[in-house]
């Protein structure tokens, strides 16, 4: 039986098409689920391109209902990531899914996270204070932004010459060439 991933996504869903394109023809390890709050986010196009079930919900039936979590169980869903997704975990699904969820941050952590912290913002923030070099940081979610132990980072160079642009692209590049595979060695070593 398959051990089956949950994707959270609140945007265009790069990360979350790398997964798809990655877990589409494994043996043990299926996405059965993309879950948004934007009901314009274009990874439900993606999801749809993969005929991959979509659920859009709100900030009342995440926050204050296990509506989702209700969906998760009913759909036998072992792991769950996030690719993209802004809203803070609420502590009814980090209990649900205890050492289950994982996210990528567009830097090296601890530096450049927390509330607010995702996309430009970080990459405007790393170019603002100068660093030479950028990253990702793989980690568990817990009840703060950007806090869950972390599980793997990889760096690039940042040349002085480096827009935001190709700052961005550089680290999208980790991100697409590392996550997929982190994902899976976590998820290969879940008891189901």
């Amino acid at each position: 039986m398959k051990k089956r991933i949950a994707i959270f996504a609140s945007g265009s869903g790069s990360n979350a098409q790398k997964l798809m394109e990655h877990f589409k023809r494994s043996n043990e390890i299926e996405i059965s689920l993309v879950l948004t709050n934007n009901a314009d986010a274009y990874v439900l196009q993606r999801a749809d391109n993969f005929e991959i079930p979509t659920h859009i919900f709100d900030k009342n039936e995440f926050y204050k209902t296990d509506e989702v979590i209700d969906l998760l169980k009913n759909l036998e869903i072992d792991f769950v990531v996030l690719a993209g997704f802004l809203w803070l975990i609420p502590k009814n699904l980090i209990h649900a899914y205890p050492g289950r969820i994982v996210n990528i941050h567009p830097a090296i952590l601890p530096k450049f996270g927390g509330k607010g912290m995702y996309g430009d913002h970080v990459h405007n923030a790393v170019m603002a204070a100068g660093e030479t070099e950028g990253g990702i940081t793989i980690h568990y979610v817990n009840e703060n932004y950007d806090e869950g132990e972390y599980i793997y980072q990889a760096r690039y160079r940042i040349d002085k010459n480096d827009n935001l642009e190709m700052v961005k692209f550089k680290g999208q590049q980790l991100e697409h060439q590392h996550y997929p595979r982190i994902v899976e060695t976590i998820v290969k070593k879940i008891k189901k």
